[in-house]
């Protein structure tokens, strides 16, 4: 039932009042509707999430205006820059504080607009702060069994995505005797085995890696949606989650980016994914209730 709450804030001045709008304004806030009655002006932002604290008895010792950041040292840069852009340069160093770790495990800075009004920017050093509870997968490869299907076409692409995959799985735990190796002419045959080998129900994941290059391929789009299609199509009807390592690029260079050169190893991220989706389905399967027994 409850939409939205309010915190109204009163500005002493309508010079403070035009410098906190574009202090807001500048940070990315979204405006809300302003209002003017002739007698008083007010206008409102309006942020993704906002809290309302109530105090009693000792004040905390932070301004009554705390705006929470997730990137504070960029926030830091830009107040400071918007800042330069209306005082003199001597001046700023007067108005704005250095970001400093608090005692309550967080880090702040403050601004101070007038001398009635500091506005304060702060971030937890909590990672978890804010985050809701998720069920989420563990990189754990021990105990169990991987298949990897790996396209011979362009194996000089092919082979750096084995490598990235195999990496990735003997790092998490793996054993090399737990991870079964299937090669097939090009990523068209990839869907196939993979069907097979996930009917075979012998393995956690599924990992398909190939490569497509537009300038080599005819029916370029065809074949990537079909191939796409088959792999996702195997992961849905068997129930054996598939890790998506098939690249899909223009050239040769890009393509080599990709596996390894300067864009990462798609072959070690596919792995990963697949690790964490056997983990997760693992998971959901051992929460869901036991079939109710059968009564004569």
């Amino acid at each position: 039932m409850i939409k939205a709450i309010t915190a109204v804030t009163p500005v002493a001045s309508s010079e403070t009042f035009d410098a906190l709008g574009e202090l807001l304004a500048a940070l990315g806030f979204e405006p809300g509707k302003n209002w003017n009655d002739g007698t008083g002006r007010g206008a409102a932002f309006l942020a993704p999430l906002a809290n309302l604290e109530l105090v009693t008895g000792r004040q905390p010792a932070v301004p009554r205006l705390l705006i929470e950041t997730t990137q504070l040292d960029q926030v830091h840069t830009t107040v400071e820059a918007w800042l330069q852009g209306r005082l003199r340069t001597e001046e700023v160093p007067a108005k704005i504080s250095s970001v400093e770790l608090t005692h309550w495990n967080s880090r702040l800075f403050t601004v101070k607009l007038d001398a009635d009004l500091e506005v304060g920017f702060w971030q937890s050093e909590n990672v978890l702060h804010g985050v809701p509870v998720a069920l989420e997968g563990d990189l754990s490869a021990a105990g169990r069994k991987w298949a990897i299907v790996v396209a011979r076409w362009n194996a000089v692409i092919t082979d750096r995505l084995l490598q990235g995959s195999l990496d990735a799985l003997l790092r998490s735990g793996a054993k090399k005797e737990d991870i079964e190796i299937v090669r097939v002419p090009g990523a068209w045959e990839v869907p196939s085995a993979a069907r097979m080998l996930a009917e075979s129900k012998r393995f956690a994941a599924i990992i398909t890696l190939g490569v497509l290059l537009r300038g080599e391929t005819a029916h370029y789009e065809a074949i990537y949606n079909e191939v796409s299609r088959g792999i996702g199509q195997s992961q849905q009807d068997t129930g054996v989650p598939h890790a998506f390592g098939v690249l899909t690029c223009e050239t040769l260079e890009q393509a080599l980016d990709r596996a390894g050169l300067k864009a990462g190893n798609k072959g070690f991220e596919a792995a990963i994914a697949a690790i964490e989706m056997a983990s997760i389905q693992q998971k959901l399967a051992a929460r869901q209730p036991e079939p109710a027994e059968q009564t004569a």
